[in-house]
């Protein structure tokens, strides 16, 4: 589209399909800048796989839009809403963020099913019967139907990592959000892993994943952004970002790990 293509009908059907815009965003720790002048936006259906160097603010930016990092300039809006505002309730606007983590977080004390269920009794008011169904039905969907009255201590990684899944899929969340979802794993059990995020990404869910797995990021992304030294460096399609990275310092990183 040319700027003469443009028009406030086009602009407003763009704006309507933006599930999450990143203005400005800067985050610093003291003397150190994590985040500086952070500009995207995500749209619904999307799959933005983020990568680059260790130290260049993957984590810091993901944890960031759903507020785990309060940031120190910029607005991350939600749906339309500003989560940096103040005055938001953002425990609200992250049960619709679901959120994976390196080390899985799941409850010890409770069994699988418990843990698919606590929140979404407590906070979308479901009964215990409707929570242990759609809990049942998630844990079928990932092969773990069998696991749901054991405890966490009792599984694989991979095992956990699916259950921490679809635990964040009980939640009907608008986006999931992944960080590096497998680097804690043993090598045999990241394909368990990346092939429940496959399916999620063919069902069109919205996902912002930082991850090493080059592979999947080729292979399921919709848009490749490279991050570096806090900034976004580079944003392209799969096919381009592999094949033709227009900045040198995207061709070296990608030879050190391709």
């Amino acid at each position: 589209m040319t700027i003469d293509d443009r028009n406030p009908q086009n602009e407003s059907m763009q704006s309507e399909n933006i599930l999450i815009r990143v203005k400005d965003l800067e985050k610093r720790f003291g003397d150190l800048t994590a985040l500086s002048e952070v500009n995207i936006d995500i749209h619904r259906g999307e799959v933005v796989v983020i990568i680059g160097p260790s130290g260049s603010g993957k984590s810091t930016f993901l944890r960031a839009l759903n507020m785990l990092e309060d940031p120190t300039a910029g607005a991350v809006y939600f749906n339309g809403v500003n989560l940096a505002d103040l005055s938001v309730n953002i425990n609200i606007h992250r049960q619709k963020m679901g959120m994976v983590f390196q080390h899985f977080n799941l409850f010890p004390h409770m069994t699988i099913l418990k843990n698919m269920t606590a929140a979404p009794i407590a906070l979308l008011k479901k009964s215990r019967a409707e929570a242990e169904a759609d809990a049942m039905r998630l844990l079928t969907r990932v092969g773990l139907a069998e696991k749901a009255h054991e405890y966490p201590a009792m599984l694989s990684g991979g095992q956990k990592q699916r259950v921490a899944i679809v635990r964040a899929l009980a939640m009907n969340p608008d986006v999931m959000l992944f960080d590096e979802p497998t680097s804690a794993l043993d090598p045999e059990m990241v394909g368990e892993v990346l092939e429940v995020m496959r399916d999620l990404a063919r069902e069109g869910m919205t996902m912002v994943i930082v991850t090493h797995e080059m592979g999947f990021a080729r292979e399921v992304g919709s848009r490749i952004v490279f991050m570096d030294e806090g900034r976004i460096v580079e944003e392209a399609a799969p096919e381009v970002f592999f094949t033709t990275p227009r900045r040198e310092r995207i061709a070296q990183f990608l030879r050190k790990i391709l």
